[in-house]
């Protein structure tokens, strides 16, 4: 087994959707624990430092609004290769496209407003598991 320890974020889009039961049910059913979990904010200066690949690029503006403008859920999730399986659980980013039975793909009909975010790699996870809950 490789123990994972992995960021899932549940968007503003999701937490005004009234989501975050079916995300987390999801998670768990999957055999997924949650170590921990808030519910947030996610302010200007956590947008750029967790966006910070995306800074300057013409969509960031964008996307930080959005991500800025409502509360949102952040949590770890840990279990056997969970940033893969959280991924999957997740679907295709945009929502359009995400095939059936996955978060994306039930839930969302858009590129940005997808309801999730997941770390794409254990050096990703670390990075924003500590921006998010501290070392």
């Amino acid at each position: 087994m490789a123990e994972q320890r992995t960021l899932v974020l549940i968007k503003p889009d999701a937490v005004e959707r009234g989501l975050i039961g079916e995300v987390l049910a999801r998670l768990e059913r999957k055999g997924l624990r949650v170590e921990r979990m808030e519910l947030r904010t996610m302010d200007t200066e956590l947008s750029d430092a967790h966006y910070a690949e995306h800074v300057g690029r013409p969509y960031y503006e964008e996307l930080k609004g959005f991500m800025t403008s409502g509360p949102l859920v952040a949590l770890i999730a840990a279990g056997d290769e969970a940033i893969p399986v959280v991924r999957a659980l997740a679907g295709a980013t945009d929502g359009r496209k995400a095939e059936a039975g996955t978060i994306r793909g039930d839930f969302s009909l858009s590129h940005q407003r997808n309801l999730i975010h997941a770390s794409d790699s254990e050096d990703s996870a670390k990075r924003e598991i500590d921006l998010w809950f501290g070392a």
